[in-house]
């Protein structure tokens, strides 16, 4: 599998971002290896929060809930996914999978870093994949929380804002991370803040990834993951250990997608399920302090 590795000068002088950087070496599947990197703050003693982005953002998008949760005494693990942030980009769009997201993140999390008592919160396709990882290891996860962010099976209908940004991904001959992220939040950008994601994708051949991923969302029974996911669902119905959803008021994308869980997960019953107001698909651009405060709280009552 051919990678690419986004240059180090990249990265220089990102805003708010002045975390140490962390590497772990994995397997690609097909006997060579990838960098992943991630960002791991915090006493290192501490039960650890993870905290997984989504599409087509990175660890970046954590910068202002990482020192609020550090505060308060969290241990907080950032991986970047493959194809994202500092991590390396296969450079097919043919070397992603949905199942392969899976494999990485979990050789990262549960073989090189052991985690365990895990606080999880996922949004987006942090969700998908966080989720699953809950499904097939629920005993490493304490806790749960999800925002703008679902666990499809493809048995119903996905929102037509979610199927007309797959049928953009897939056909603009244009694909401005920076924009992209920008258009989906409340808050305006800086120019210096869209050159911090556009930062790990210097042209689009390192974009393998970002193109990609909206079009392994399963849509369909069909979808290669469809079981998969089915399967999470059956373990998240048995799932008693505390679950918080904390949506936000103004994503077109995965409005209402907490249903799904409130009364089909246990853990759900008796949480202090959060609305964010005036915060978009990325919630945790426009209101990053307020959800970290969340997620704080929820933990203090758990």
């Amino acid at each position: 599998m051919k990678a690419l590795r986004t240059p180090e000068e990249c990265f220089a002088n990102l805003p708010d971002y002045d975390f140490a950087e962390n590497y772990v070496n994995i397997s690609d599947t097909e006997g060579g290896q990838l960098r992943m990197h991630y960002l791991d703050e915090g006493p290192s003693e501490a039960d650890p929060i993870l905290l997984l982005h989504g599409e087509p953002s990175w660890s970046y998008l954590y910068r202002h809930m990482i020192p609020v949760l550090v505060a308060a005494g969290h241990r907080v693990v950032v991986p970047d996914l493959v194809g994202f942030g500092k991590s390396d980009k296969p450079s097919e769009k043919e070397d992603y999978t949905y199942g392969r997201h899976i494999t990485w993140i979990s050789e990262l999390l549960f073989d090189s870093l052991n985690l365990s008592n895990i606080t999880f919160f996922g949004q987006d396709w942090g969700g998908l994949i966080g989720l699953r990882l809950v499904g097939t290891t629920p005993e490493r996860f304490s806790r749960v929380v999800v925002g703008n962010t679902g666990l499809p099976t493809g048995d119903q209908p996905l929102s037509s804002a979610f199927m007309a940004w797959q049928k953009f991904s897939q056909e603009s001959p244009h694909f401005d991370i920076g924009k992209i992220v920008n258009s989906a939040c409340v808050s305006d950008f800086s120019e210096e803040v869209t050159s911090a994601y556009n930062a790990p994708f210097p042209d689009d051949t390192y974009k393998a990834g970002a193109r990609i991923f909206p079009s392994l969302v399963p849509t369909t029974p069909d979808n290669p993951e469809s079981k998969n996911n089915q399967d999470a669902w059956e373990v998240l119905k048995r799932f008693e250990k505390p679950f918080l959803t904390c949506f936000s008021d103004s994503d077109p994308v995965t409005k209402g997608g907490e249903t799904a869980f409130l009364g089909t997960v246990p853990g759900t019953v008796n949480q202090q399920h959060a609305t964010i107001e005036d915060a978009g698909h990325f919630l945790q651009e426009d209101k990053g302090p307020e959800l970290a405060k969340i997620i704080n709280a929820f933990i203090s009552r758990n």
